[in-house]
Formats: C-alpha cells, sequence, structure tokens
C-alpha cells in the first residue's frame, strides 16, 4: 500500500512540474500582452489607423489581440454593447489563463495528505509486525519507519513547489487581467471618440476650441 501511494505521488509530482513549467511558458507577458500590439493601440489615434492595428493583431495572436479584434469588429455597435461583448470575451480568455492552475490547487491539496495516509498505513504495517515477531533487528525496524517516513517527505516536496508555483501564477494573471482592462477601455474610448476628432490626443481645452 505505501508503495502505492508513494507511485501515486511521484505520479502527481510529475503532473505538478509539468503544469508549473506549461503555465510559466503561457503565462509571459509578451505571449498575452505582445509589445507590438501594445505598442499598435499606443499609436492608434483615429479609424483611419484600425487597419493597420488588425493586421498587427493577427500576425501577433494572444488574447489580447483577440479581444482588439472583437472591439474593432464591433465597432458599429453601440458603445454598451460593445463593452458588454468584450467584457464576456475578456472573461473566457482569462479563464483561458488560468488552465492549469485548478490542477496545481487540487496537487497541492491532495499530496501532503497522500503522504500523510502513507506513512500512517506504512507504521501500522510495521507495528503490526512487531506486534507478531518481536523487534526482531532493531535496523529493520528503523528501516520502516524511514519507508513510512518518506511518503510524508514526497508529499511536502510535491506539494510546497505547486503552492509556491499555484500563489505566483494566480497573482500574475489578476495583474495580466487589469492590465489588459486598461488597454480594452482605452482603446473602446479612443474607438468611439474617432468621429469627434481627427487626433484622440489633443488636449481638451484644443478640442472644445
Amino acid at each position: 500500500m505505501t508503495t502505492l501511494i508513494l507511485g501515486i505521488l511521484l505520479s502527481a509530482s510529475v503532473i505538478g512540474l509539468t503544469f508549473i513549467i506549461e503555465r510559466g511558458l503561457a503565462l509571459r507577458g509578451g505571449r498575452v500582452i505582445p509589445p507590438a500590439v501594445r505598442a499598435a493601440l499606443e499609436t492608434c489615434r483615429n479609424t483611419e489607423d484600425l487597419p493597420m492595428l488588425r493586421r498587427i493583431c493577427e500576425e501577433h495572436p494572444s488574447p489580447l489581440s483577440r479581444l482588439v479584434l472583437l472591439a474593432a469588429r464591433n465597432r458599429q455597435w453601440s458603445r454598451a454593447e460593445n463593452s458588454s461583448a468584450l467584457e464576456t470575451s475578456a472573461r473566457l480568455e482569462i479563464s483561458r489563463l488560468e488552465r492549469g492552475l485548478v490542477v496545481l490547487e487540487i496537487v497541492v491539496g491532495v499530496a501532503p495528505l497522500l503522504g500523510l495516509v502513507g506513512t500512517i498505513f506504512g507504521l501500522i504495517m510495521l507495528f503490526q509486525g512487531v506486534g507478531v515477531s518481536g523487534l526482531g533487528e532493531p535496523s529493520a525496524v528503523g528501516d520502516g519507519i524511514a519507508t513510512a517516513l518518506r511518503a510524508t517527505l514526497l508529499g511536502l516536496l510535491t506539494a510546497i513547489p505547486s503552492l509556491v508555483a499555484w500563489s505566483y501564477y494566480s497573482k500574475k494573471v489578476d495583474q495580466l487581467a487589469i492590465e489588459m482592462a486598461a488597454l480594452c477601455d482605452n482603446f473602446l474610448h479612443q474607438l468611439y471618440h474617432a468621429d469627434e476628432s481627427p487626433d484622440l490626443t489633443e488636449e481638451p481645452a484644443r478640442r472644445v476650441s
């Protein structure tokens, strides 16, 4: 039984490490918010710049690119309708970014418990053997206890890196979501003021005059 639990823990550690690496690659800032798309948003002043922005978004597929393309495609809608559709799509993009974090959370919760179960079961079997045949060789008893405690150690070694990665990636997803929301809000503002002014970066006083 202890051997089975150790095998499960080894599998959990491999799964946890796989998702740690995969999420680390997927959540790189340049893959979620490409610098080229950010720069294109900053230089998009009026509707004449939209074709350039669309082209750059298509060349750099990412969550932000998909949101910008959606907002540009729905430009004929009212701002409220476009904003609502963008918010729905943003939630979908965030759920994609969070994919795999649930697995890490499960590993964090289950690994220490499996390690504890393995340790307790190993100690029960050890003391049952001692009760039947006596202490026998003290070294054998020591080896048995060490084998049982390995399950707890492996469980902790599996859970701790997964916990660190889960906490870090969760915070990073939140930061990326806030940054994308700010960029999209600014783009919507530009999109629906493009008809009012040829240059959306003019000072308010100049536009009034």
